[in-house]
């Protein structure tokens, strides 16, 4: 399977060809839109009979060249100016599209049972896979079964589902739907669906005006004018080019990536009969898997099942058929015995997010058989900051962390997630409280230091921040390092979803907390970072970046150093300078790079500057990068769980998630 960023190469390739394909639509249309207005002129039926049995060839040759060129420029600034305004107006990534199809955000906090299942299962894919939490949406007025992922960026995705999905799946199904979704997340499809989104919108519109003309836009053709009749069906004619080519465009894009996602999400969840019950379902189910809104064709290329009824269905279908799905993830799947079997999607809801019993039980199996293999770390009597393991993966097994994700995972998030208190976990979901917890998350552990940063965020105004965070530190005292990654996580949706002011509160206080002890630690710059990077207005989504590690010579040997320095400890008397160079040289060897710079440039500032100049790394230098800050810290052959969780957040502001690294662990043991 390639890797995340072989995925994102390729979904970068699939963009470049999108213009071609979208060139060659455009000329369709135009073709079609000529055809029609040079033979009105040709046929000129006000020109007398004899005119109508000269040779079409003729007639043709008779138009004028500059009604074909104004004829040609008109379409092709419609298309162009309709493709242009779509793409701004979904400029905004994710929300913008689960808007534009009329979804609505579900409140992290929730009380609905079916949406506190949602969610849940969200947080579970996110936290295993190094995701930012994306928000959750819901399209209440859809009863068919569907779902889709939409963003610009990893780490500023959504997840919207149908109530159908909501109310006809139980969690295991719930569970694969979700992991198909997060594995459109992690290989790079997104960026090009949302796209398609937008540009394919302006082949489409001159067939969707004609279809307009002829019906209304409430379906009602009563009081309809004559030029209504003549001129919608040939709008919607012309207007069927168009739509042949987008969904042309649509199969050769979206057809074999769900197949990949299909096998991602067993992989996920070690359980074929999730996501095979999830299809077999949309067979069952009155309404499938059919989208009935206004969008549902814009949309068709990024929905879980087919949206949409098309004819020559087995051409123009934008996925696979059902069966054939089915038969790739779970040869053995039994649909008739499944279906007497299966859980139904309401049992277990009385108990908050939790299954039947059979289905909890299943999954202390699987957590008992991944604690039996041997490589669970026993208690060594250290900190859970200090314990690690031995580290033996090659640079490409290292790269291939990124952006990955299997059961292991899963489980271990699962029982992070049980392990948080469960007031924590009630306080991240809402706006105050999970600002709050981030800063009592840097709050320092000895009282007295405590109180003067407490101190000073009262002196600069935000007294009730300061006192509900000294509440929120009674939650978080106890966390270990490999806590702290997810209580961000699960902070950031509630805050994503505050006002600006709020948000720029939070940073403010976060920096004043910071600065108030006068010394700034690693892991708390790295923080502090990864929020600004996330809670940042959204400008122009970019391209994607295209540079070379070579090039950013000064940027990566400054976060190369960075890493090298958390990673390196006093072993002796003298060593940490020497385990400092080996864990730089090994660094710099692995990304091809010269010596490092001097130490007394290592500023947090242009550490900052260098995370930023970074993220305009070309895909597979990214890989490069990557593989240069592992050997680094694993250059004595180990990893603890600081150097992990240091190593995750980089990886965060980078846009390059990474999974737990040390998932064998019991949470248990990581207290501070």
């Amino acid at each position: 399977m390639a890797s995340f960023f072989e995925n994102q190469q390729l979904a970068r390739r699939n963009t470049k060809l999108l213009v071609p394909m979208f060139a060659l639509a455009v000329a369709g249309v135009i073709v079609a839109v000529d055809l029609f207005i040079c033979g009105l002129y040709a046929w000129n039926p006000l020109g007398g009979p004899e005119t109508r049995f000269i040779p079409l060839g003729i007639q043709f040759k008779a138009v004028p060249d500059a009604l074909y060129l104004w004829g040609a420029a008109g379409t092709a600034a419609l298309i162009f100016a309709v493709s242009g305004w779509n793409v701004m107006q979904l400029s905004r990534g994710g929300a913008a599209v689960a808007e534009m199809v009329g979804a609505r955000r579900v409140d992290p906090g929730t009380r609905d049972p079916l949406e506190r299942r949602l969610v849940n299962v969200v947080e579970e894919m996110a936290i295993a896979s190094g995701v930012r939490v994306p928000a959750v949406y819901v399209m209440d007025g859809e009863r068919g079964i569907n779902a889709f992922a939409a963003g610009y960026e990893v780490s500023d995705s959504i997840v919207a589902v149908t109530r159908g999905t909501l109310e006809t799946l139980n969690r295991d199904e719930l569970q694969g739907v979700v992991g198909h979704e997060f594995s459109h997340i992690l290989n790079g499809d997104m960026r090009l669906n949302i796209r398609m989104i937008g540009v394919l919108a302006g082949i489409v519109f001159i067939g969707s005006v004609g279809e307009y003309l002829m019906r209304g836009p409430d379906g009602d053709t009563r009081g309809r004018g004559a030029l209504n009749y003549v001129l919608g069906p040939v709008l919607l004619l012309i207007g069927y080019i168009g739509l042949f080519f987008a969904r042309l465009i649509k199969v050769a894009v979206s057809r074999q990536r769900e197949f990949l996602a299909d096998a991602s999400s067993v992989q996920f969840t070690r359980n074929p009969d999730g996501i095979a019950g999830a299809l077999d379902q949309t067979r069952v189910k009155p309404a499938g898997s059919f989208i009935a809104g206004w969008h549902a064709e814009d949309l068709s290329h990024m929905y879980f099942g087919q949206g949409i009824s098309v004819r020559m269905s087995g051409f123009f279908d934008t996925h696979p058929p059902v069966e054939e799905r089915i038969q790739r993830v779970h040869s053995r799947f039994d649909r008739e015995s499944y279906r007497r079997s299966r859980p139904p999607a309401m049992r277990g809801l009385e108990e908050g997010d939790e299954d039947a019993q059979g289905a909890r039980e299943k999954r202390v199996a699987v957590l008992a058989a991944v604690l039996a293999t041997g490589s669970a770390i026993p208690p060594t009597g250290r900190r859970g900051a200090d314990q690690g393991a031995q580290w033996g993966r090659s640079a490409t097994e290292n790269a291939n962390l990124v952006g990955s994700m299997d059961s292991a995972k899963v489980e271990y998030a699962t029982r992070l997630l049980a392990a948080l208190p469960v007031k924590l976990r009630e306080t991240l979901h809402e706006a105050e409280g999970a600002a709050a917890t981030l800063v009592a998350l840097l709050l320092a552990p000895k009282e007295g230091v405590m109180n003067f940063q407490l101190e000073a965020l009262t002196a600069a105004g935000w007294g009730e921040m300061a006192e509900r965070a000294r509440r929120a530190q009674a939650l978080t005292r106890n966390l270990g390092a490999a806590f702290h990654m997810p209580v961000v996580d699960l902070a950031l949706p509630a805050i994503k979803a505050a006002p600006e002011a709020a948000k720029q509160e939070l940073l403010a206080a976060l920096e004043a907390v910071i600065q108030a002890d006068r010394r700034v630690s690693l892991h708390e710059f790295v923080v502090l970072t990864l929020l600004r990077n996330q809670l940042a207005p959204k400008g122009r989504p970019s391209a994607g970046g295209s540079r070379k590690i070579a090039d950013l010579q000064f940027d990566a040997l400054t976060v190369l150093s960075l890493i090298a320095h958390a990673g390196t400890r006093q072993d002796a008397a003298g060593a940490r300078a020497d385990n400092l160079q080996a864990a730089m040289r090994a660094g710099t060897k692995e990304m091809g790079l010269s010596e490092g710079p001097p130490t007394a440039r290592l500023t947090l500032q242009r550490t900052e500057a260098a995370l930023e100049s970074l993220k305009q790394l070309a895909p597979l230098q990214k890989a490069v990068l990557v593989k240069g800050l592992f050997a680094a810290v694993t250059s004595n052959g180990t990893i603890r769980v600081a150097e992990a969780e240091l190593m995750r957040l980089v990886g965060a502001v980078l846009d390059c998630p990474l999974p737990p690294l040390l998932e064998s662990i019991d949470p248990a043991m990581l207290a501070a």
